[in-house]
């Protein structure tokens, strides 16, 4: 498997919400966009930066799942301008800090039949890569610190030979 490289971008929700609970759509992400001047820009990776992973290490070997489960910011995964301004931006991957990038459980969906990760069902389906529980906090610091949002993102595969499927390494340089 061929590692992936390109402009990350991190959004800084975490800066926004706190450690609050937050469920993100379309007008959500566009008002932390702004302030941070953030541009997207077709081919980028979108980092978002909610504090989940600082918080899990914050418990150190006991993970409070009540608290991680009302914590820290998500994606609207039912927000339809959400997933159109996905799909328009031609961006290559989400990646967030937090374990499913977007709400679970999500809001309920319309109908009988409807996916139980709604931005996953869509993000996937176009082939857009998903990373889940990465770790933004020093990268987060020293962006704030300098008033930038972009860096250059490396995420080879951890290399395992003989293994099936490998979680990314992901770099950032600044």
């Amino acid at each position: 498997m061929a590692g992936m490289q390109g402009r990350g971008v991190l959004l800084d929700l975490e800066g926004r919400y706190g450690r609050e609970r937050g469920v993100v759509g379309y007008d959500d992400l566009m008002a932390t966009m702004r302030p941070q001047g953030t541009q997207i820009e077709q081919g980028d990776f979108l980092c978002l930066y909610t504090g989940f992973a600082d918080l899990i290490l914050s418990m150190r070997t006991k993970p409070d799942i009540e608290v991680l489960g009302r914590s820290c910011a998500v994606l609207d995964g039912r927000d339809q301008r959400l997933l159109d301004w996905i799909t328009e931006s031609n961006i290559v991957a989400i990646c967030a800090d937090n374990y499913a990038v977007e709400a679970y459980p999500a809001k309920l969906g319309k109908g009988e039949l409807y996916p139980a990760l709604p931005l996953h069902a869509h993000c996937l389906f176009k082939r857009l890569h998903l990373g889940e529980l990465w770790y933004f906090a020093e990268l987060a610091r020293w962006l704030r610190a300098n008033g930038r949002w972009s860096f250059l993102l490396t995420a080879p595969p951890l290399r395992l030979p003989g293994a099936v499927g490998s979680p990314a390494t992901p770099i950032a340089t600044v």
